[in-house]
């Protein structure tokens, strides 16, 4: 692919859509690849705020790697930063060269503790630039700031990402089903009539989240999507802390119970293999980044087979002070109540078998492991600032 794509990172908060449409052309020597469909990056400098007309952080989305180049002049002042001062990723990778205005790093898209987001048509590669200047000679004062700049690389998956020639290989039988029994999740943020995914990841307090979670379920019988738990994190580790369980117990939505929350599942459903849900867009305090990643744990059962405690979508009705389900009777709802719906590990095993539909075979769900019929899927990074925060989104006029 080996091209850089000239994505201007000021056009994300002006809420424009070209860099997310643009196609490039992009190849290995003779042999072409995504004509008219290349990957793209994505850059937020929102914590920047750089005045300088250079692009202070560029990406390049190769093949297997991703190449950032960072502007020494960071946030647009004249003031070069000091390599040292910057690292890739949770795992903190230094920089693998640097000149007197450039940093440069290079990662392999699993590298550096970077994170795979899956969507209906694109592999997601999310990482973070870190800028965690060391302290000066005086202790007393600070004159820089830290900061974040999240990266994603996109993927498509409908296309042949190898520019090399393919060599069939034998893989065994079992190999094979597992993969083709593996379903495919995902979780979009909305737009607010719900008509198509949300071009921007900047909310501010008082804000709706509309959050669409979906499976992919070609070749196999009817499934009903549930949502079992979602909690939100600073940072893409959903074990870091400070951390938000805001769906939890096997699909209660627990924020909805708060005050100040209008938090609640849409229902009806648009299909049994999607499950929509708004939140109230919230931020951690002492955040100064007021960066928010949500993961949620998706799963399936079979949709002829009635929601239970361990299968279900409920949300709070603060009007009659009880729990609704989005289906199913009321009483699976009960648990919410008391915070305590069992353990997953009890939950029934969905026995399967081969069924022709329509003249061609959709395989039900079988005793599979459990990580083939269920996923963790994240979205983020998510800026949500307040009223407070508003010159976090003032930007340099473009001439």
């Amino acid at each position: 692919l080996g091209g850089v794509f000239p994505y201007n990172p000021w056009g994300f908060f002006r809420g424009e859509s070209d860099a997310w449409q643009h196609g490039g052309d992009f190849s290995f020597g003779q042999s072409r690849a995504f004509p008219q469909a290349s990957p793209w990056a994505w850059v937020d400098v929102s914590q920047l705020q750089a005045a300088s007309p250079l692009h202070p952080v560029a990406v390049q989305c190769q093949e297997a790697q991703m190449v950032v180049t960072v502007h020494r002049d960071l946030f647009g002042m004249g003031r070069l930063v000091r390599a040292a001062d910057l690292t890739l990723g949770p795992a903190a990778c230094r920089a693998a060269g640097a000149t007197e205005s450039t940093v440069t790093f290079t990662a392999g898209l699993h590298e550096c503790g970077s994170v795979l987001r899956l969507t209906p048509d694109t592999l997601v590669y999310s990482i973070n630039l870190n800028y965690n200047p060391a302290p000066a000679g005086n202790p007393v004062v600070i004159r820089t700031s830290p900061a974040v700049v999240p990266i994603e690389c996109h993927y498509p998956r409908t296309e042949n990402v190898s520019s090399d020639a393919i060599k069939p290989t034998w893989v065994p039988f079992h190999s094979t089903l597992s993969v083709e029994e593996r379903l495919a999740f995902s979780l979009r943020l909305m737009d607010d009539d719900w008509s198509a995914e949300r071009p921007s990841n900047v909310f501010q307090l008082g804000e709706l989240l509309n959050f669409q979670a979906g499976v992919d379920t070609e070749n196999h019988a009817p499934l009903r999507l549930f949502v079992d738990s979602c909690v939100a994190t600073p940072s893409p580790d959903r074990n870091s802390f400070p951390q938000y369980s805001f769906i939890d117990f096997s699909g209660c939505l627990v924020d909805g119970q708060l005050d100040d929350a209008t938090s609640t599942f849409i229902s009806p459903r648009p299909r049994q293999d999607v499950l929509q849900f708004v939140v109230d867009a919230f931020k951690f305090p002492g955040n100064s980044s007021n960066l928010i990643y949500i993961t949620c744990h998706l799963k399936v059962s079979l949709a002829d087979r009635a929601p239970d405690p361990l299968n279900k979508a409920c949300s709070f009705d603060k009007a009659r002070s009880l729990w609704a389900p989005v289906e199913g009777t009321r009483d699976i709802c009960s648990c919410c109540e008391v915070r305590n719906c069992g353990s997953a590990a009890r939950s029934r095993r969905l026995h399967g078998a081969s069924q022709r539909q329509g003249g061609r075979f959709r395989r039900e769900l079988s005793s599979q492991p459990d990580p083939l019929k269920e996923a963790d899927v994240m979205v983020g990074p998510l800026l949500v600032h307040s009223w407070q925060d508003h010159s976090v989104l003032r930007m340099p006029s473009q001439g």
